[in-house]
């Protein structure tokens, strides 16, 4: 059997955004009345990212959990900040004519660093799904994550329950 349900969030301009969307897919999971099987949380935005992991408990001067600013510390160094033209080869200007005849501004195309992350960390989660309960372990929670902090944004996680 296989259940699919989605969840809508609004992501924030200017800053990666984290959406804990854990008890939302608990929810999910027991709409469906699957008792053993998977569930599989999944964007098809291509700047952001779902994964599992801990609350961090601990606050960051920038509001995020402590572990959340690592992952961007991290992940900035990997993949910087777009933060003028030039530090990459993308856009071009096929894309940002592409983006202007589809009513996007400039500023909106340069988010490749956003790009790159979400390629790198992937763009969905898979969990296994025992005696109708996701199975994160004592302290994992799931995150959609946007890392496109051009403007803000409405954002959507599909939520694929399979089993039996």
């Amino acid at each position: 059997m296989t259940f699919v349900e989605q969840v809508k969030m609004q992501s924030n301009d200017k800053v990666v955004t984290f959406h804990n969307i854990t008890a939302e897919v608990r929810e999910i999971i027991k709409k469906s009345g699957i008792k053993n099987g998977t569930v599989t949380v999944y964007s098809h935005h291509t700047t952001c990212s779902v994964i599992t992991q801990e609350d961090a408990f601990d606050k960051s001067m920038t509001g995020l959990e402590t572990l959340q600013q690592d992952l961007i510390d991290v992940m900035y160094k990997i993949a910087p900040l777009c933060t003028r033209e030039g530090i990459y080869l993308h856009p071009g200007p096929k894309a940002l004519k592409f983006a202007e005849e589809h009513g996007e501004d400039a500023r909106g195309c340069h988010n490749t660093d956003a790009h790159l992350i979400s390629s790198i960390i992937g763009r969905s989660v898979t969990v296994a799904i025992l005696n109708g309960e996701a199975d994160l372990g004592e302290f994992g929670f799931i995150y959609f994550i946007d890392f496109d902090t051009t403007r803000a944004r409405k954002r959507t996680a599909d939520v694929v329950v399979m089993g039996d």
